[in-house]
């Protein structure tokens, strides 16, 4: 039997850190310092490999629990705000991607790990706010964060789209998780300069992406062949 067409495509779900800004060098850098301070025997590598894409609650957890750190009073907010700092020096949006956001002929919105705060606060600083003012979703809203699919499914259904004619733009293998477990469609994308590791993005395939690409020119034409 033939396998039935997919749905017709009616909303593109950004993530925003490492998708939207390049932000993951600095706040991998920020929160690998953090944990240093407080005893935790970790690089910046493995806090990449086992914690991009997840909310700062799911990371302390994962902390406490695999290397018997529990965080003292104020350090979640301290990591946040030398992040901030840094932001405000540094972060860049992708190359190309205000410019792919404004040709999109589809209704678009964000969902992210990151807290509210930090959200409206980066796409600001990079200029994509208001690209997206109004479509902006946070973990903090639902019960469980990335890799569950809470987050994308509450996007959906504020955007008024459902999850199987939604297509997700992430960079890390538990947003690609938690967007295949929404029954979504997921494209990944490797153009974030913590992307060095593996430029080919084969955890992001094999997590269940079904393309990927690395620059923003490229993303009219994936969208044309989903």
């Amino acid at each position: 039997m033939d396998e039935p067409a997919p749905a017709a495509l009616k909303l593109v779900i950004f993530d925003c850190d490492g998708v939207l800004i390049d932000s993951e060098p600095l706040s991998l850098a920020c929160l690998t310092a953090g944990l240093n301070r407080i005893g935790v025997p970790i690089d910046q590598e493995t806090v990449r490999a086992r914690f991009a894409g997840t909310s700062m609650a799911s990371i302390m957890a994962h902390v406490a629990q695999d290397y018997g750190v529990a965080a003292p009073a104020g350090f979640v907010e301290a990591v946040k705000t030398e992040t901030l700092r840094l932001f405000d020096a540094e972060l860049r949006p992708m190359a190309g991607v205000a410019e792919a956001v404004a040709a999109l002929r589809l209704p678009a919105c964000v969902a992210s790990s990151s807290d509210p705060v930090r959200l409206r606060h980066s796409l600001g600083l990079t200029g994509l706010l208001p690209l997206f003012d109004g479509r902006i979703f946070s973990s903090a809203e639902v019960a469980r964060g990335k890799p569950f699919p809470d987050l994308f499914l509450h996007a959906a259904a504020r955007m008024g789209a459902v999850p199987e004619a939604c297509l997700v733009i992430e960079d890390s293998v538990p947003g690609v998780t938690a967007a295949r477990a929404a029954g979504m469609r997921v494209l990944g994308f490797t153009g974030g300069g913590h992307w060095g590791h593996d430029p080919s993005g084969a955890d992001l395939v094999a997590a269940g992406a079904g393309r990927v690409f690395s620059q923003y020119r490229a993303l009219t034409a994936l969208l044309a062949g989903r």
